[in-house]
């Protein structure tokens, strides 16, 4: 069934593109397309075409549904239909508003002019997914906007608003008003005028001393670009553009974008982009299942963390009501609130408008009674079970038939939570990460009486705030921080064995790594992981920790909260500066057990740091705790700092090998003795199987 109307306006044909959500380019559409093309050019009447989408969409490009299916290649592909629209022999007028993105508009660039709406955002996103534009955009982009135009967009990837290229041949006109009306009088205008058919394959690219200013662009991108090798590959494809005919530069972009397929760097972005999409579909809720209106949110605890929390409201226009104890704290939370957006105004990333009207939004309370009118309460207060206890059981006396009540908390049992309430179905847990108005990552941790409205109302609020939504099942740690824990824990019996905190940290920063464990510890508090593993050590005797850590913790080196942890820390400066007290206390801790320092190589603290977390990973989608692998890989991209171009633990395990990480597990099982290395049992029957985590 085709995804494109045919529609005529007198003489000139209308070709509808009609494939929601964004008039994905899939096969329907491109035969759509092509069909209306073919009868437009064979029907005498007709004199001319416009092409045209919607208010919300010209075309948002390819359509990410076909992604890896045979539909995705099957001819007409676009490349096909970008030059059939080209060689029409009747002018034809792409009508563009919404957004215009990747594909959709390389398809612009094969009609022959082009209107739009000021406000129609136009963009070459292809490098974002590893990628360079294929279907054209390398080769028609620099012949209409010039080098340094086509470069710029292709480069950064971001939406340009239509305005931008006011001045340039791209644009003929811009719209106002009624968009389809403007289009059928400037396709009249242009029959009527005879203006000759302007084909963009067909114009020259004049770019004086272009390698040299190639030369200087590959220069900048190597520069900001990392390991991702698609922008750099940009300038290849355009030098195309400069020194061969149009039909020799298109198969430079077609090698080039196939080559960048195969590579890691473009699956893992890919991988990420399908991973965000499929972390906001639950199974069992419906996409129309309707939610509550939060009108008002409540916030508890003014530290840190409630401070945070309630920026990410403030910035999307939603009142909140933060809630202390002590009027001193109070005052200090909303103290930092304040000087936070005072920063952003300093750097020009806020107006003052903006800030007190954010400001504006923002009540202070030291009475519970100021939260019953609070549509979400999400409570921010001290991780211990009984502090949570006295602020739930208050909350379920005060808040409103019907609001939802959120707890932050990044370990604690959420069911118990609830029980502590007479609407255990109202209760979720929203664990925002530090610090919480910059960290993308909220673990939406679905309790076993939580209702399907309460889950199916924060996903959408996460979407209001800019967060990235991963499901979680009720356990100890919920998804990252279990997960996070054995990484830890493996790392420890790495200095026991004979690496130091230095060693490790620089081996998984250098494989890429936001941060290693130990630099992770002194900046959140080592004090934390030591209230975790005491806790541990009562109810899970079985697993076991490198008491080193504990040792460290006794001589109060808490990180850079008290100037000393794993590291040195001078006053005022972050910089972490290796210990050589930690070094000796070190070698005396493994003289006292009876260890033998070894010399450990970076490869060896890269594996088992990694494929803990890739085994812990495995058993928590086995459990059900995650619904999905990729929903793993969302929450350590978002959250944990995990290197982007590797897309995640378990997507890194599959590129890998489960077999070979399989093997290794059981090779690091037989010298350590630790049943932890056993591999899960999913991951043992993937490899029995053939088969991949993702």
């Amino acid at each position: 069934m085709s995804s494109a109307r045919y529609e005529v306006h007198g003489s000139t044909a209308v070709i509808v593109l009609d494939n929601p959500p964004v008039n994905g380019l899939g096969y329907d559409l491109r035969c759509g397309i092509v069909a209306g093309i073919d009868k437009a050019a064979a029907d005498p009447a007709i004199t001319a075409v416009v092409l045209i989408g919607n208010d919300r969409a010209f075309s948002g490009g390819a359509d990410i549904r076909e992604f890896g299916s045979p539909k995705a290649y099957a001819l007409p592909n676009l490349p096909t239909v970008i030059q059939i629209v080209e060689n029409c022999p009747k002018p034809v007028v792409a009508a563009i508003s919404g957004v215009c993105m990747g594909g959709g508009f390389e398809l612009t660039l094969g009609a022959h002019f082009r209107v739009a709406k000021p406000d129609a955002k136009i963009a070459l996103p292809e490098v974002k997914l590893g990628l360079i534009p294929g279907a054209g955009g390398t080769q028609r982009g620099p012949r209409i906007l010039g080098v340094e135009g086509a470069l710029n967009l292709m480069v950064k990837g971001d939406p340009v608003p239509a305005s931008a290229f006011k001045g340039t041949p791209l644009i003929d006109e811009f719209v106002e008003g009624n968009l389809l009306a403007a289009a059928l009088e400037f396709a009249g205008k242009v029959v009527a005028e005879k203006r000759p058919i302007r084909r963009v394959s067909q114009m020259k690219v004049d770019y004086p001393n272009h390698e040299a200013y190639l030369q200087f662009a590959r220069n900048m991108i190597k520069g900001v670009a990392g390991p991702f090798p698609a922008p750099a590959k940009c300038c290849d494809a355009i030098a195309a553009s400069l020194t061969m005919s149009f039909a020799e530069g298109m198969q430079v972009e077609r090698e080039i974008f196939i080559g960048l397929m195969g590579t890691p760097e473009s699956r893992a972005l890919r991988h990420l982009f399908a991973a965000e999409r499929a972390a906001s579909k639950i199974a069992d809720i419906p996409d129309d299942t309707p939610t509550r209106n939060i009108a008002r949110v409540g916030v508890i605890g003014a530290g840190t963390m409630g401070g945070g929390i309630s920026m990410n409201f403030l910035n999307a226009g939603v009142p909140v009501t933060i809630l202390e104890m002590k009027q001193d704290a109070l005052d200090k939370g909303v103290g930092i609130i304040r000087k936070n957006y005072e920063n952003s105004l300093k750097k020009g990333k806020l107006t003052q408008e903006k800030l007190d009207q954010r400001m504006g939004l923002l009540k202070s309370t030291l009475s519970y009674d100021d939260l019953k009118d609070c549509d979400l309460i999400i409570e921010a207060v001290f991780e211990e079970i009984g502090v949570k206890e006295q602020v739930f059981r208050k909350l379920d006396e005060i808040a409103k038939p019907g609001a939802i009540l959120a707890s932050n908390t990044s370990t604690l049992d959420v069911n118990k939570i609830a029980n502590f309430t007479k609407r255990p179905q109202d209760v979720v847990g929203m664990h925002f990460f530090s610090p919480a108005n910059v960290m993308k990552l909220l673990e939406v941790v679905r309790g076993a009486a939580t209702a399907k409205d309460v889950m199916a109302t924060v996903m959408a609020i996460a979407k209001k705030i800019r967060k990235t939504a991963v499901v979680s099942g009720v356990c100890d740690g919920f998804i990252g921080n279990r997960m996070i824990e054995h990484y830890g824990r493996v790392a420890g019996f790495l200095l026991e064995e004979g690496a130091t905190p230095a060693q490790v940290d620089k081996a998984l920063e250098k494989w890429g790594m936001a941060m290693g464990p130990f630099r992770m510890g002194d900046l959140a508090g080592n004090d934390i992981g030591w209230a975790i593993r005491k806790r541990r050590y009562v109810e899970k005797p079985n697993i076991r920790y490198a008491k080193f850590a504990d040792t460290l913790c006794e001589q109060g080196r808490y990180g850079q909260k008290t100037g000393k942890g794993w590291y040195l820390y001078q006053p005022g400066n972050r910089k972490a500066i290796p210990d050589p007290e930690v070094d000796q206390m070190l070698a005396d801790y493994r003289k006292e057990l009876g260890i033998t320092p070894r010399k450990i190589s970076n490869e060896e603290i890269v594996e088992r740091c990694i494929y803990a977390l890739i085994n812990e990973g495995a058993r928590i989608v086995e459990e059900g705790i995650a619904a999905r692998a990729s929903d793993i890989d969302m929450v350590y991209l978002t959250g944990y700092g995990f290197p982007m171009f590797r897309g995640g633990p378990m997507l890194y395990a599959d590129q890998v090998g489960l077999y070979n990480v399989a093997r290794r597990m059981r090779e690091f099982a037989a010298s350590s003795g630790d049943s932890f290395w056993e591999p899960a049992p999913l991951i043992q029957k993937l490899v029995a199987e053939g088969k991949s985590l993702t």
